[in-house]
């Protein structure tokens, strides 16, 4: 148990009526999750005003009440602590119930709109393979040393983080790798967490259902790296326009990373195939299992890391050679008759390009490429015909079909990507509403050699409609579709 005194240090308070010498059992926001000696934070969400709940929480057994607006009728037994920001006094509280759990280890955040998930996991894989304790904070899996829990956000609330940081810290962890959404940026989850280094990927088309604008999804990016202490270091992608803008203001050590420009850290790519890719990384040679440019970029930003965090470069290049791809990330099988199935979570119309782009670029140009793709229910609509566009313009034949189409019409979600279009692709595009059967048409559509890239989902084991996850893996669909053409 914590006293509230000790865990609202750095807080912004405007007010507190009661007091601050009371014992609190847990730090909570979901009003449904309070019980006795709770301190309740009330946030102003998206879709619920949390202020709605405080007689509720009250009632379960809160003993504090943090919020922006005090009620007028108010309980003699609460503290109730009112502040600017409910979701910043969240995130400074977490991480003071947690006793500072980032203080305690090297945390590197990583950023950007595509290779978030790679360069974390594979920087967790690396400092792994070197037999240091680590942790990992990502899309697909959060992991403490040995153990490993399941995912569900891309950066998680701060209660979770905070406690999974302390976790981490009991365990013994060195060196924490975490994904940094612009939703976490936003909704301040990563308030009052140190970090030792954060790095910049790149910034493209997405999320823009959120922000409204590409300068406000660029500007809140941004402020990861306007926060980052002089003591740690700013690794970001300056083939990217955005990554200069990243380091203004910037007092962190300011480092840069590249494959087309000068930078502190230059890669080359020399060969690429379905096998690997070879590099020149700072000049030196280096075959690794990763394929394509963006593939290249991603080992890039992990070099520059482990440098900065004090490996040694030639023990770098050992490691990058025996990295494994990511799940749902250029994962491929091969049918026994040389059809060869891609798996990648391409969903912004970046990263799909760059996805078919890599595609191309290893074909011979005597096989057909062809595309399953859909887009997200719920989500940013402006991106649909974009990616409709690239699909049809970088492949032989494209199937347009259900992502997660959530609350949303499905055919509304693919009549708005055919919009994107051009005359000339149209022939080569069909639609196939249901997912599982837009694979197995891809699979007849596919000849000896052809090349077939299902695109959207990734590592996810999942299709939601309507509000309801039923298990979809994009990947055993694939294989089942190819052992289903073996046997007739």
């Amino acid at each position: 148990m914590k006293r509230l005194k000790d865990i609202l240090y750095k807080v912004s308070v405007n007010s507190i009526f009661g007091s601050t010498d009371v014992g609190i059992n847990e730090v909570i926001f979901d009003s449904r999750k309070v019980g006795d000696k709770d301190l309740f934070v009330a946030q102003r969400g998206v879709s619920v005003d949390g202020h709605l709940f405080i007689d509720k929480a009250i009632l379960s057994g809160a003993s504090v009440i943090v919020c922006e607006k005090t009620p007028e009728a108010k309980d003699e037994r609460v503290t109730y602590v009112e502040v600017d920001n409910s979701s910043s006094a969240l995130a400074i509280i977490s991480a003071n119930f947690y006793e500072n759990p980032s203080k305690k280890l090297k945390l590197i955040g990583v950023t950007g709109t595509n290779g978030k998930t790679t360069i974390a996991t594979l920087l967790c894989q690396l400092f792994k393979k070197t037999e240091f304790k680590v942790g990992l904070l990502s899309t697909v899996k959060v992991v403490v040393n040995a153990k490993e829990y399941k995912a569900t956000h891309t950066t998680p609330d701060s209660v979770m983080i905070n406690r999974y940081l302390a976790e981490m810290v009991e365990e013994g962890v060195e060196y924490c790798f975490m994904e940094v959404s612009s939703h976490g940026i936003h909704q301040k989850r990563t308030e009052g967490l140190e970090f030792v280094g954060g790095v910049f990927t790149n910034l493209s088309h997405d999320h823009l259902d959120y922000h409204e604008t590409f300068a406000e999804y660029r500007d809140v990016k941004k402020e990861f790296f306007d926060s980052l202490p002089k003591t740690s270091f700013a690794l970001v992608n300056i083939d990217d326009k955005n990554g200069q803008i990243m380091l203004q203001n910037c007092k962190a050590n300011k480092q840069t990373y590249a494959l087309k420009t000068l930078a502190d850290f230059k890669a080359k790519v020399l060969e690429k195939s379905f096998s690997g890719s070879l590099l020149t990384v700072n000049g030196v040679e280096v075959w690794t299992k990763l394929i394509g440019v963006f593939n290249a970029y991603n080992l890039l930003a992990i070099y520059g890391v482990a440098n900065l965090l004090g490996l040694e470069k030639i023990e770098i290049l050992r490691l990058l050679s025996d990295l494994e791809s990511v799940s749902g990330r250029f994962q491929y099988t091969v049918s026994d008759d040389r059809v060869t199935g891609i798996v990648d979570y391409a969903h912004t119309p970046d990263a799909l390009r760059n996805v078919l782009q890599t595609v191309n670029d290893i074909r011979t140009g005597n096989e057909q490429v062809i595309t399953v793709v859909g887009c997200g229910g719920d989500r940013d609509k402006t991106k649909r015909p974009k990616m409709a566009h690239i699909a049809s313009q970088l492949s032989n034949q494209v199937v347009f079909t259900s992502d997660n189409p959530r609350t949303e019409d499905p055919q509304v979600i693919i009549d708005e990507m055919e919009v994107g279009v051009a005359a000339e692709n149209y022939k080569k595009t069909l639609s196939v509403l249901d997912r599982r059967q837009a694979i197995k048409t891809a699979c007849k559509l596919s000849k000896p050699g052809d090349i077939i890239l299902i695109a959207g989902k990734g590592h996810e084991n999942y299709q939601e409609i309507n509000g309801e996850r039923s298990h979809f893996d994009d990947l055993e669909e694939v294989i089942n579709c190819f052992n289903q053409l073996k046997k007739s």
